[in-house]
């Protein structure tokens, strides 16, 4: 595995790689992995020659400086789980080789309709920082396919919007969620969790299961009304719980036969903020 810190040595290795090759998958993490962001890598290597994977807390996404300082940073482990994955470049830079000061950066914004709701609302300027860094990062990496993961939906949306607004070669693969052994969407929050909280924040998980059952029974609306309702608990503080389009995230009024539906939710277990969701129904 190669470690590389600045983009001219970066891009000289993938240039001479891609003299005899062709395929080159790129995962984009903020480090503190989990074998969410190892499934990512996994599907990586099953489809191309190369592996290139990213740490780098981006700071431009964060609306509060308290959560970009608080944000779990553990570089060794990360390599080492990477080594260990057979991921064959990591990429890891300073701030300042990603945003050069005094150069100014174009960037595509995306639509108020994909960022105003759900994640948007509790978090100002949150995707616009997204957009920019993956936008940065692709540029760098040209890869042929750029992998993510289901759990923050909102996002992978956001950025397949990008990818067809800029026409960039690259094509996006978003991995299934993957849950811990109760049902806990793997985050690199998680660590952060108060032990007596952690075993029962399998309570989004639950009340997403439940509402998939109630598909067809009840509205959007009452659905997410009762969703709410269920996760009001003590130490658990939902903020929201929608179900909206699978492409254009807006919100849902009804179900019908072929609606692309997801529910998606962010809940406040304790101190720690958690976000989850669950495709209720897709076109086949």
């Amino acid at each position: 595995m190669y470690l590389f810190k600045n983009i001219y040595q970066l891009d000289q290795y993938l240039q001479a790689f891609r003299a005899t090759n062709t395929r080159v998958g790129f995962v984009p993490t903020m480090g503190a992995l989990h074998l969410g962001h190892l499934s990512l890598i996994e599907a990586s290597n099953t489809q191309n020659e190369l592996t290139v994977c990213s740490i780098f807390v981006n700071p431009t996404q964060f609306n509060e400086g308290s959560d970009l300082e608080k944000y779990p940073r553990t570089p060794g482990l990360d390599l080492a789980l990477l080594a260990a994955a057979h991921c064959d470049v990591v990429f890891m830079p300073h701030v300042d080789e990603i945003y050069p000061p005094g150069v100014k950066l174009d960037s595509p914004i995306p639509p108020k309709a994909l960022v105003q709701g759900m994640e948007g609302q509790f978090r100002p300027g949150h995707f616009e920082g997204v957009v920019q860094v993956v936008k940065r990062l692709l540029d760098i990496v040209q890869p042929s396919s750029l992998y993510m993961g289901q759990k923050d939906y909102q996002q992978a949306a956001i950025i397949g919007w990008m990818l067809d607004y800029t026409q960039l070669a690259t094509e996006l693969v978003v991995c299934p969620i993957l849950r811990e052994k109760n049902g806990l969407a793997m985050s690199s929050r998680n660590v952060r969790l108060d032990p007596a909280i952690r075993p029962k924040a399998v309570l989004l998980h639950e009340t997403l299961l439940r509402v998939k059952e109630k598909i067809g029974t009840l509205s959007p609306r009452e659905l997410q009304d009762w969703a709410l309702e269920q996760l009001d608990k003590p130490h658990f503080r939902p903020e929201y719980f929608d179900i909206v389009d699978g492409l254009s995230l807006q919100p849902l009024n009804k179900i019908g036969e072929n609606d692309f539906a997801v529910a998606c939710t962010a809940v406040w277990a304790g101190e720690v903020r958690l976000i989850d969701n669950m495709i209720l129904q897709k076109p086949e």
